[in-house]
């Protein structure tokens, strides 16, 4: 009797678990890009890479590429991409498995993303710039490695984000139910706003509720915790040093950090710097967005045009 009872408990809970879970993806729904400009498709390896577009076409060529996280999307150049039109052909792709980009439950991995990053900036420009942040950056320039680029800007980049790899741990966030609740927690809105404050945001009053909201839908639609599963559990990490890929490539590599990261701290990006010969440049009052809260002087390294921000060489 007590085992059929405790059995019935567990049917129970599992059963309101997913209950939760269909309600907080119904409450989601369909939702709008939130870069202005045109909204692009991109077919790769089986994907609809979706991509919003501004600018003149016979501008430079500018490619944005986006973070990884759990609610990750070309979003994240909110603040910066309207005015970066105003000079470059700006294309901000979201990557395989995140924003408004096919979410197929595959098993995500960094030799996909360089290859995806490779393929589109080959694809879709000529000699572009290439602006990538934090683990994306290390995709970049193992990219540039093979593609012609211009230069390439990397905002806080990394090659070593979660640690050693860990099979168990992405195969039950990729679980259904108990995953997927695990998951929603994730991206619920509380914690959206305690990663942002805990290694995001240097002040949390840039952080909008427009943004918040926008990570919270994007963080519910189907199939969205599969591609984060692999990051939480290493499997995004790139096997090579991204120092030494750096080093090896001949474009003119900046560096961008905020002064007061710590998930990826400074010195770091002052080891980078020395290793690949690279320009740093140093945002005040700044953790891992210092594009986000500082997008004037931000725009004004990528115009080449540093006045306001601390440059080391």
């Amino acid at each position: 009797m007590r085992l059929r009872k405790a059995l019935g408990a567990v049917v129970g809970a599992v059963g309101a678990t997913a209950a939760a879970n269909r309600v907080l993806q119904s409450r989601a729904g369909a939702f709008e890009p939130m870069l202005d400009g045109e909204q692009g498709t991109y077919r790769w390896r089986g994907f609809d890479i979706a991509y919003t577009e501004a600018g003149d076409p016979s501008d430079p060529d500018l490619v944005l590429c986006h973070g990884i996280n759990a609610a990750a999307s070309n979003h994240e150049f909110h603040t910066v991409f309207d005015t970066l039109a105003e000079d470059y052909h700006v294309i901000a792709p979201d990557l395989p498995g995140f924003g408004h980009t096919d979410r197929p439950p595959l098993l995500y991995s960094a030799s996909l993303y360089t290859a995806f990053v490779r393929d589109f900036i080959e694809d879709t420009t000529t000699d572009a710039t290439v602006v990538a942040s934090s683990l994306t950056g290390a995709y970049a320039a193992s990219a540039a490695q093979e593609v012609d680029v211009k230069e390439l800007i990397l905002i806080c980049p990394t090659d070593s984000s979660m640690g050693s790899r860990n099979v168990g741990l992405r195969s039950l966030l990729r679980a259904p139910v108990v995953g997927e609740a695990i998951y929603n927690l994730t991206v619920s809105k509380p914690s959206i706003r305690h990663f942002h404050a805990d290694h995001g945001y240097y002040d949390m009053d840039n952080l909008t509720e427009d943004v918040v909201d926008y990570e919270w839908q994007s963080g519910h639609q189907p199939g969205a915790r599969f591609a984060p599963a692999s990051f939480v559990s290493g499997f995004l990490d790139p096997d090579a040093d991204l120092g030494e890929t750096l080093a090896s490539l001949d474009v003119p590599v900046t560096l961008v950090w905020g002064e007061d990261a710590d998930i990826t701290p400074l010195s770091e990006g002052r080891n980078l710097a020395d290793q690949a010969d690279a320009m740093l440049v140093v945002f005040g009052d700044s953790l891992l967005l210092p594009h986000v809260e500082h997008p004037g002087e931000f725009v004004d390294v990528v115009r080449d045009r540093v006045t306001s921000v601390t440059v080391e060489n």
